[in-house]
C-alpha cells in the first residue's frame, strides 16, 4: 500500500501564502484569533490522525468491506474506534458554532481536515462527511425544535447523518421520485418507499442515524414542484433527547461496489417510518440543494484526494523500480538498471498526478474560503459576490476535479506497469475508489448542464464575467512584470477565449438549444483548465518573491514553478482541443437518427 504522508508543507503553502487565510480570518466571525500558528497546529493533529489510524485500516476496510445481517451493517475492523477517537479528538465540532457544541473555527479548516483524512482512507470519510450536509440543511431550514433536537448529537459526531434522494426509477431526476408522506393526527409523517445508493445509510459506529429524505405529499403537484423534505431518525426520539423505539426504516441490503467498500452503500426500505417536515411543503428540493452543494464540494475533495494519493503512491515506487536505463545515458551506472523516475513518459504521468493534486487543493480551499465570508458575514457586499462565485465554481470544482482525479488515479496504477493491476500495491484501489466520484452528487454531464446553462448562460454571462474580471484584474497587475509572462501572456489569452466562447455558444442556443447540451462538458473542462492556471499564475508569483528573497527553502519553490510551467506548457493546452469540440455543433451528435445506433 502507499505510504501516506499528509502534504503539510504544501497545505501550508495553499493557506498562508496563495490564499493568505490568517488574514482572511480576521474578517470572519470565530476566525479573530485565528493565525498561521494555529492554523499549522490543527494541520499537524489532524495529520497524526490520518497517517497513523486512518490510512493503517485503508487497505484492510477495502478488502474486508462492510457486512449485512438482516437489516445490521457491520463495519471493516477498525473503523468503529476510528470514529471513536475521532469524536473524541472533538474533530465533528471544528467548525460549528458554539451555540450548536460546536468550536466555531472557520469551515474552511474542515475542509483541510477532510482532504486529509480522505486521501488516507475515503471510505471511512464518507460516515462523517455526510454528517456535514444534514446539519447544515437543518440548521438552514429546520424549526427551532428541530435544531434543538438534532444538531446538537450531530455535532458531537454522536449521531450522523445521511442524504436520502435516489431511487431505482429515476436517478438523476428527482422529478419522477415515488417515496410518499402520510400526515398524521400528531403532525409528523409517515415515510413509505425505498432509497438507494444511500452512503452511510447503516452502520454501527453511532447511536443514532439522521435521515433527510425526498419524498411526496398525498395533494402534491406532479414533477419537482411536488417534492418535500423530511428528517427520519434511525431511533426516534424522546421529548427528554434520549433514544426511543425503533422507527420503520431499515437496511435493506447492501451495493456490491466497485470500490468504496468500507463504507456502507445501502437500499434503505421505509415502510411507513416517522417523519418531520423540514422547510416548506413541496419545497423540498430547494431545501435539499443546501445538503447538496455542501456535498458537491465535498466531492470535489475526492478528487483532489485521488490525486494525491495517487502521486505519492507513484512516486515512491518510481525512486524504486529499476528499469532500463536512461535515454541520454546511466544515471546510476553501479545499479543493474536506472529507476523509473528518469524517463519522460513516468516524469509526464507523474507530474500531471501532481499538478491535479495541487492546481485542485488551491481551488477547493479558495471554495472554502468563499464559503466562510458566505456564512460567517452574509449580509456584507463581499458575501453576495462570494456567494455568486460559490455558485459558478462549485460545479466546475466538482466535475473537473473529480475527472482529472481519476485520471491521475490511473496514472498513478500505470506508473507501477502490471504491478499496478495487483492489489497488493494500493494503486488498483485508489482508481475503483475514485471511480463513483464524476457520478455521484450529480454526473459530470450534470454539472456541466448547470455551469453552461444555468450558472451562465441563465445570468447572462454575469456570474462568469465577476471570475473573469478577477483573473483580468491579476493579468493587469502583472503585465509588466517580465518574470511572470510566461503565465501571465497564455493566461489573458485563455480567458478573454472563454468569453468569447461563451458568446458564441449563447448565440447557438438562441437557435438549438439543443447546442448548450452538445457543448456543456467540453465547456467545463475548458473552465477547468483555465481556473487552475489562474491559481497556479497566482501560486508561481508566490514562488518567485520568496525566491527572491531570502529563503531557506531554494528547493520547494522551484519545485512549485517547475509544476506551473508543466501545467501552462503541458496541460493548458487542453483547452485547444475543447474548444475546438464545443464548436462542432449539436449536429455531430444528434444528427443520427436513434434506429442508426446499431451493434
Amino acid at each position: 500500500m502507499p505510504n501516506y504522508q499528509a502534504p503539510q508543507r504544501d497545505i501550508q503553502f495553499v493557506m498562508h501564502e496563495v490564499l493568505a487565510m490568517a488574514d482572511h480570518y480576521k474578517s470572519v466571525p470565530g476566525g479573530e484569533d485565528m493565525d498561521a500558528p494555529m492554523i499549522d497546529a490543527i494541520l499537524e493533529e489532524a495529520s497524526k490522525f490520518s497517517e497513523n489510524v486512518l490510512a493503517p485500516i485503508n487497505a484492510s476496510g477495502d478488502a474486508q468491506g462492510c457486512q449485512w445481517n438482516n437489516g445490521v451493517v457491520t463495519t471493516p475492523a477498525g473503523f468503529k474506534e476510528a470514529y471513536a477517537q475521532f469524536v473524541e479528538g472533538g474533530w465533528p465540532s471544528l467548525s460549528h458554532s458554539p451555540d450548536l457544541g460546536g468550536q466555531g473555527l472557520p469551515e474552511s479548516l474542515g475542509t483541510m481536515v477532510s482532504e486529509l483524512n480522505g486521501t488516507s482512507n475515503w471510505s471511512w470519510s464518507m460516515y462523517s462527511g455526510l454528517s456535514h450536509g444534514a446539519m447544515n440543511t437543518i440548521e438552514t431550514h429546520g424549526t427551532e425544535e428541530q435544531k434543538q433536537c438534532y444538531l446538537l448529537p450531530l455535532v458531537e459526531g454522536r449521531w450522523t447523518g445521511t442524504m436520502c434522494l435516489t431511487e431505482s426509477h429515476c436517478g438523476t431526476d428527482l422529478g419522477l421520485l415515488r417515496t410518499k408522506a402520510e400526515p398524521q393526527a400528531d403532525g409528523c409523517y409517515h415515510i413509505t418507499g425505498t432509497k438507494i445508493f444511500i452512503s452511510a445509510g447503516e452502520h454501527d459506529m453511532v447511536d443514532n442515524i439522521v435521515h433527510i429524505v425526498l419524498a411526496r405529499l398525498p395533494d402534491a403537484p406532479a414533477g419537482t414542484k411536488g417534492i418535500s423534505l423530511f428528517i427520519v431518525p434511525k431511533f426516534c426520539i424522546k421529548a427528554d433527547g434520549s433514544l426511543g423505539e425503533r422507527n420503520q426504516v431499515k437496511c435493506g441490503s447492501l451495493e456490491q461496489k466497485m470500490g468504496i467498500h468500507g463504507n456502507a452503500t445501502c437500499v434503505m426500505n421505509f415502510d411507513g417510518a416517522k417523519g418531520y417536515l423540514i422547510g416548506p411543503a413541496n419545497k423540498g428540493l430547494n431545501c435539499m440543494f443546501t445538503f447538496m452543494n455542501t456535498a458537491r464540494i465535498g466531492t470535489a475533495v475526492q478528487g483532489l484526494c485521488a490525486a494525491e494519493g495517487a502521486f505519492q503512491g507513484a512516486l515512491e515506487y518510481a525512486k524504486e523500480r529499476l528499469q532500463m536505463r536512461s535515454l541520454a545515458g546511466p544515471v546510476a551506472p553501479e545499479k543493474p538498471a536506472d529507476p523509473i523516475i528518469v524517463h519522460p513518459d513516468v516524469r509526464r504521468m507523474l507530474l500531471t498526478a501532481k499538478s491535479f493534486a495541487e492546481g485542485g487543493r488551491m481551488l477547493v480551499y479558495y471554495l472554502a474560503q468563499l464559503n466562510d465570508t458566505i456564512t460567517r458575514n452574509s449580509d456584507s457586499d463581499d458575501a453576495k459576490d462570494a456567494e455568486v462565485l460559490l455558485s459558478l465554481l462549485t460545479p466546475i470544482a466538482k466535475a473537473f476535479m473529480t475527472e482529472t482525479g481519476v485520471e491521475s488515479a490511473n496514472l498513478g496504477m500505470q506508473c507501477f506497469g502490471g504491478h499496478g493491476y495487483i492489489r497488493e500495491y494500493g494503486m488498483e484501489q485508489i482508481v475503483r475508489d475514485a471511480r463513483i466520484s464524476t457520478i455521484y452528487e450529480g454526473t459530470t454531464g450534470i454539472q456541466a448542464l448547470d455551469l453552461l446553462g444555468r450558472k451562465v448562460l441563465m445570468t447572462q454571462g454575469a456570474s462568469l464575467k465577476l471570475f473573469t474580471k478577477k483573473i483580468h484584474l491579476f493579468c493587469q497587475a502583472e503585465i509588466e512584470n517580465e518574470a511572470m509572462a510566461e503565465f501571465i501572456k497564455p493566461l489573458a489569452v485563455a480567458n478573454k477565449e472563454w468569453g468569447d466562447l461563451t458568446v458564441k455558444l449563447g448565440m447557438a442556443a438562441m437557435k438549438d438549444r439543443n447546442e448548450v447540451g452538445a457543448a456543456s462538458v467540453d465547456y467545463l473542462m475548458y473552465a477547468g483548465y483555465v481556473t487552475h492556471a489562474y491559481f497556479y499564475a497566482r501560486a508561481a508569483k508566490v514562488a518567485q518573491n520568496a525566491l527572491a528573497g531570502d529563503t531557506s527553502e531554494t528547493d520547494f519553490y522551484e519545485a512549485k514553478l517547475f509544476t506551473a510551467r508543466f501545467f501552462f506548457a503541458r496541460l493548458l493546452p487542453r483547452t485547444q482541443a475543447h474548444a475546438s469540440a464545443m464548436l462542432a455543433g449539436a449536429d455531430t451528435l444528434q444528427g443520427l437518427h436513434e434506429e442508426h445506433f446499431r451493434f
